[in-house]
């Protein structure tokens, strides 16, 4: 494993719900903290309608310029449901019933009603494609090569994401340190791009913020090796503290 390769990876959020504010998106938090600890990261992430054309697009794309792309939404029983059809769609694949995931929902509906059509449907999949172990309500997700077919609801997403934990090549987990500081970020731009500048390996994300009617702001730096995060955040602590800056380690 080359260690110094960056891994990236992109998410296609699927839903009309999304786009219309019904439902405030949660995985796109919880998927970027699960990739850092794979040791990948979260490039980019594009929200599209119900929309076939619109699915297909944005997962070649996405997935073309990234190593790995995550989906979530679309996959359940109901007509709407048509991310494996659009994706099925964009690369030229049949939908075919996967007989494993057919097996699981018949086992798991047997109590529950039995497999009607409707949740017949959450067995389709891209012909070829390999099963996501679902443990939280039976029906699982999708693998096709570099592209992972989730769902959207955020407990249902964990499940998947805690199943496949282990199982893809990335590079070494990304650590973090948070620094808050009572300061207007612009007061201190020149400082932070010099800090980063001077410490090779670490990015500063500055969060700014209005509290309690002050100004301020936390920063966080990023690094895959935890030494040099925290040589950064001490050598910012003390930038700061020369300019009279009071700072918070774990941030405001």
């Amino acid at each position: 494993m080359d260690a110094n390769r960056i891994w990236k990876a992109a998410l296609v959020v699927i839903g009309d719900e999304i786009l219309s504010g019904r439902t405030q998106d949660r995985n796109i938090a919880q998927l970027a903290s699960w990739l850092n600890v794979q040791g990948i990261r979260l490039a980019e992430v594009r929200v599209v309608a119900d929309d076939a054309a619109a699915i297909g697009e944005a997962v070649t794309t996405l997935a073309g310029r990234n190593d790995y792309c995550f989906t979530t939404g679309g996959i359940g029983p109901t007509h709407d449901d048509i991310t494996v059809d659009a994706i099925a769609a964009a690369f030229g694949l049949e939908v075919v019933v996967h007989p494993r995931a057919r097996a699981i929902l018949e086992s798991y509906y047997a109590t529950r009603g039995g497999l009607t059509e409707a949740r017949l449907r959450m067995a389709r999949v891209p012909a070829g494609a390999t099963l996501i172990e679902n443990s939280v309500s039976g029906a699982p997700g999708i693998r096709l090569g570099a592209i992972f077919i989730m769902a959207g609801v955020p407990h249902i997403t964990a499940a998947m994401l805690e199943s496949l934990t282990g199982t893809l090549e990335g590079g070494l987990p990304v650590v973090s340190r948070t620094l808050g500081c009572w300061v207007g970020e612009s007061e201190v731009a020149d400082l932070l791009r010099e800090a980063e500048r001077g410490h090779e390996g670490c990015q500063i994300g500055s969060y700014p913020f209005f509290r309690e009617g002050r100004v301020g702001a936390n920063f966080v730096v990023r690094s895959v090796a935890a030494e040099a995060a925290e040589r950064c955040v001490d050598d910012l602590a003390a930038a700061l503290g020369a300019l009279g800056h009071e700072t918070v380690r774990g941030g405001i």
